[in-house]
């Protein structure tokens, strides 16, 4: 079964940035949308930030500002820079991928960010 592979999780102080990336070998990201959502603990899964096939981007208001993702289709790559991050920022980060008829996600990526 195909899966995402995120990096870049870890811990920042408050204040600091961090960047997650996403690759999916396998996966012809040109084909797919993109997205990135986060779960922290006792809450659902919530969309943070998402890319479509033409780029259009969306996010979260509580990103708005702060985050940006981005793409690249030849490298096979989705990225989420996060600034200025705040400890309720503290969560799973996930990277999604849907193309055609399948959502694959990855195993997730721990971002701690302390006060």
């Amino acid at each position: 079964q195909v899966q995402l592979v995120e990096s870049g999780g870890g811990m920042v102080q408050a204040g600091g940035s961090r960047r997650l990336s996403c690759s999916a070998p396998g996966i012809t990201f040109s084909f797919a949308g993109l997205g990135w959502y986060r779960q922290a603990p006792g809450k659902r899964r919530e969309l943070v930030a998402a890319i479509t096939r033409d780029g259009t981007i969306n996010y979260a208001d509580s990103a708005k500002g702060r985050f940006t993702i981005s793409r690249n289709n030849a490298k096979n790559t989705v990225n989420l820079q996060m600034n200025s991050l705040k400890p309720e920022d503290t969560a799973v980060y996930y990277c999604n991928a849907k193309i055609f008829a399948a959502d694959v996600w990855g195993q997730g990526a721990q971002v701690t960010v302390s006060s």
